[in-house]
């Protein structure tokens, strides 16, 4: 079984505070904090525990620059085979649709039977998953939290909207977003970044993907940015103090009082 996961560097909201630039078209990125984005790392883990159990070869990809090769080892520490890295100045700012079509030429290049993201990046668009599996032509998964291997097919468990839950059988090759959940994501120790360090990853580029320059980046983005601002700032939260049977009461009456409790 070949699989390959899709992964991104974004800024760890947990190291960073994070503000707008002066322009207001963006977050101030310099001296950001960045790790591999929370969903794909669940991904990571679930494809390695399948690999583990039936077989095959993990690989994982990401589009950025120079930097985001970091991603890629950490993932490989973890237990991913392979990392690939796309990276060309022509990608910047490339919207959802870019990032598909980048990912696309990746796949095409390969030979793989599930191609996984995790369900949403720091955008939070949750878009790109699909929006791969439209051009690929493959059947698609999202917001995915169980996989069992029924032969050259999955069962697939969803997360639907009012916390149910949703099997699909689902024919391989396919295209699944992963949902946090579905796995305990492995510790990665220095000793396993440093065993992956000198390991070879190849880049590829727009013309090494046979990509024309105004089919991604700014150019083929049909979606832009054109603000950031931060939403205005209601009322101070109330502080409750005494015991905590006393915060309670004072709780319950200020409940009662707006309409919350009758």
């Amino acid at each position: 079984m070949e699989i390959l996961v899709c992964v991104k560097r974004v800024p760890d909201n947990e190291e960073n505070e994070i503000e707008l630039n002066s322009d207001g078209n963006d977050i101030e990125r310099d001296d950001l904090v960045y790790s591999v984005n929370e969903w794909d790392n669940y991904a990571v883990e679930e494809a390695i525990q399948m690999v583990d159990e039936h077989g095959g070869t993990v690989t994982v990809v990401t589009v950025g620059d120079e930097e985001s090769e970091e991603v890629l080892r950490r993932e490989m520490a973890m237990g991913a085979e392979k990392g690939i890295l796309v990276s060309d100045d022509a990608f910047e700012n490339s919207d959802g649709k870019g990032i598909a079509t980048i990912l696309k030429s990746v796949v095409e290049k390969g030979n793989y039977d599930i191609i996984m993201t995790g369900a949403q990046a720091d955008a939070g668009a949750a878009e790109v998953g699909g929006m791969l599996a439209a051009m690929l032509d493959l059947p698609y998964a999202s917001l995915v939290n169980k996989i069992d291997v029924a032969g050259d097919k999955l069962n697939v468990g969803r997360e639907v909207e009012g916390g149910d839950q949703e099997m699909n059988e689902i024919e391989l090759p396919c295209v699944l977003s992963i949902q946090t959940g579905i796995n305990e994501p492995r510790y990665v120790g220095i000793r396993g970044i440093r065993k992956v360090a000198s390991v070879e990853i190849p880049s590829f580029s727009a013309s090494d993907l046979g990509l024309a320059s105004d089919s991604v980046g700014e150019a083929g983005a049909q979606v832009k940015k054109v603000d950031y601002f931060l939403p205005d700032l209601g009322d101070g939260a109330e502080m409750l103090e005494g015991s905590t049977e006393e915060i309670i009461d004072k709780l319950i009456e200020m409940l009662k009082a707006k309409g919350g409790l009758q």
